[in-house]
């Protein structure tokens, strides 16, 4: 059984990596591992130079200890198991089933900005918490 559920539980580990939240957070929800297969993760952090039209290079150390960790707690369960389109976490099967209902418009809202920034709408996203009770989709 994985470490990790998709219920009302938070998805991110309980002790969460300081360097991740420092170098991934400073930029976006720091993602919970179990988001993405261990192989999506992987080439992610070897593409750091490029990672999604930004250049967020690290040194070879902070990549190493990072991507130790995203492989400890990368998912498992058959929700994750397949690597998403270009390893977005927001073009896996089970995002696009969640989110099927939000109209495109509110992706583009000024407060929401796209639906890779999950912390616009859910509350709690930067402790892996992403049940309704702490839903709020931001005008």
């Amino acid at each position: 059984m994985s470490a990790l559920v998709w219920a009302d539980s938070p998805l991110m580990p309980a002790q969460v990596l300081p360097l991740y939240k420092q170098e991934c957070a400073a930029c976006h929800t720091p993602y919970p591992p179990g988001m993405l297969p261990a192989a999506s993760w992987q080439r992610v952090m070897n593409g750091l130079e490029r990672h999604y039209g930004v250049d967020a290079s690290l040194e070879p150390v902070q990549v190493q200890q990072i991507s130790v960790w995203l492989k400890a707690y990368a998912g498992t369960s058959k929700r994750v198991r397949e690597a998403p389109e270009q390893d977005r976490i927001t073009r896996s099967a089970w995002f696009v089933r969640e989110h099927r209902d939000i109209e495109s418009a509110v992706w583009k809202r000024a407060s929401v900005k796209s639906a890779a920034q999950c912390s616009a709408c859910h509350t709690q996203a930067d402790q892996g918490r992403f049940d309704e009770q702490h839903l709020r989709i931001p005008r």
